[in-house]
């Protein structure tokens, strides 16, 4: 185990999948989000076949046990990465990231709803606590008095990027549940290749032409996506996850960057105030993630003769 260097990687994913998405909002004026999800796992697709060939790991990374439970995973996540490139078009690039931390404080419910996984009374306060933030961001979109065109589409924004951490929680279960019999690079690979096929669902739905620009965005996109997938998986295989896990909410301070220097967006006292509410509900999951899983151990240590 190497953790500054797993450390390292995971805040190089982070980054590499801000990026990305900035580089879909760019694109969202006349790209319709369907097609994004196209560019964006079909172009990935080569850069995680060239990284299985590279660590000698195209037989596992193309061996699927469970096909259905990829493909079940697959129009989940999908429809989780549409909804928040949609998303990406109304709201500011540091606000669908405060909302999208919603996601990991579903998943807690949601294992507990589907995986039967036991969740006491810190997990349900923390998640409470993160909820209460996420509602601190949406509040200002959601509080529509004048009713204006910008106002609603503001609120429409908000709820495309809540639908899409919902559709993430629940893709996070069907990992959970897909890591019992498929490996890591399988799980990514095919997530890619179902995501590129179901995107074309949308194709009647208003497709266009990209201009040369907005190809070059999404293609670039597409490939920073698998190259994020790629130093996210790696930096697990460094640090334990209880270690690196946190460091998720360091792409708050780079979509900040980002919204300020690239696309002139200004934060908002609620959307800041909200935000650390969520990331603290986060960490203290984590935490206490943590602290389970030593427990867990020590005790497997115990009963072995």
């Amino acid at each position: 185990m190497r953790p500054m260097r797993g450390i390292a990687l995971k805040l190089a994913s982070v980054l590499v999948f801000i990026v990305m998405a900035s580089m879909i909002k760019a694109t969202t004026a006349h790209v319709p989000a369907g097609q994004a999800v196209f560019f964006r796992s079909l172009f990935a697709i080569p850069v995680i076949v060239a990284w299985l060939a590279f660590r000698h790991e195209l037989g596992t990374g193309l061996k699927a046990r469970n096909p259905m439970g990829h493909v079940w995973r697959g129009v989940v996540g999908t429809t989780a990465m549409g909804l928040g490139f949609a998303g990406l078009g109304y709201l500011p690039l540091p606000e669908v990231t405060a909302i999208g931390y919603a996601a990991p404080l579903l998943t807690v419910v949601f294992a507990a709803m589907f995986l039967g996984e036991e969740v006491r009374v810190f997990r349900i306060s923390a998640v409470v606590l993160g909820l209460i933030g996420v509602l601190i961001v949406l509040a200002p979109r959601l509080s529509i008095v004048s009713g204006d065109a910008a106002g609603m589409a503001e609120a429409f924004g908000a709820m495309l990027v809540l639908g899409g951490a919902v559709f993430a929680a629940l893709a996070q279960v069907f990992v959970r549940k897909l890591v019992n019999t498929e490996a890591t690079s399988a799980i990514v690979f095919y997530f890619s290749l179902t995501a590129t096929v179901l995107s074309l669902v949308t194709l009647p739905f208003g497709w266009v032409w990209p201009t040369a620009t907005e190809a070059a965005i999404l293609i670039g996109a597409g490939l920073l996506g698998g190259l994020g997938q790629i130093l996210l998986t790696s930096s697990y295989r460094e640090a334990d996850a209880s270690l690196v896990a946190p460091f998720d909410y360091a792409s708050m301070l780079f979509a900040l960057g980002i919204g300020y220097f690239v696309f002139a967006e200004v934060p908002t006292r609620s959307m800041l105030g909200g935000a650390a509410l969520i990331v603290t509900a986060g960490i203290l999951i984590i935490w206490r993630e943590r602290k389970l899983g030593l427990e867990r151990a020590r005790q497997r240590k115990a009963m072995t003769p």
